[in-house]
């Protein structure tokens, strides 16, 4: 499974969503069309398997990055940095993510992937900042911090297929003052 979302992820970043198809992806895995067939029956099933492996991934990299036994105790502002830092690495360096980030290319997706997103931030950073995951107000502010570093991250990609350095500091300074409302006094002191 792991090889025929690697391949779809490479004809994402190759041709886009609208000429990813599974038997391209077959092809491109090396596998019968039917393996493909057993794992997904269609190409938004590939694509929103490929949707998660990315969360997945993404939730491991700030993890690994957070409990590394050189950073210490963890501080909120220095882990948002960490969460902007992995979204952009991620968007530079994997195969399909630009295309296929948490959710597939659909409006209405994006919104549920965003929930999803603050949702998964939100419990890596309970513990170690003793914040209460169920706390509505909590949640609501990780999804504002989400939806709004996602719309300033789309802006700096299309003013700089890079990703426009002066728009992802702006996006960084934005999130660590609204947040600031939220978690100063959160962890193990402040930056």
């Amino acid at each position: 499974m792991a090889r025929i979302l690697d391949a779809c992820a490479e004809v994402l970043e190759e041709a886009g969503y609208e000429e990813l198809s599974t038997r391209a992806v077959a092809g491109r895995a090396g596998v019968p069309i039917g393996s493909v067939y057993r794992f997904f029956p269609h190409k938004r099933a590939m694509a929103e398997a490929l949707a998660r492996r990315n969360l997945d991934a993404y939730a491991d990299r700030i993890t690994a990055r957070l409990t590394a036994p050189a950073h210490g105790p963890l501080r909120w502002r220095h882990a948002m940095d960490v969460v902007v830092d992995e979204y952009l690495s991620m968007k530079r360096t994997v195969p399909g993510f630009a295309l296929v980030e948490f959710t597939v290319p659909a409006p209405s997706a994006s919104r549920q992937a965003n929930y999803e997103v603050a949702d998964r931030l939100l419990a890596l950073f309970a513990g170690p900042l003793g914040l209460d995951a169920a706390d509505e107000r909590l949640r609501t502010a990780f999804l504002v911090g989400v939806e709004t570093a996602d719309a300033l991250l789309q802006l700096a990609f299309r003013t700089d297929p890079a990703g426009d350095p002066a728009l992802v500091a702006e996006t960084k300074l934005l999130l660590r003052a609204y947040l600031a409302r939220y978690l100063d006094g959160a962890g193990a002191g402040e930056e």
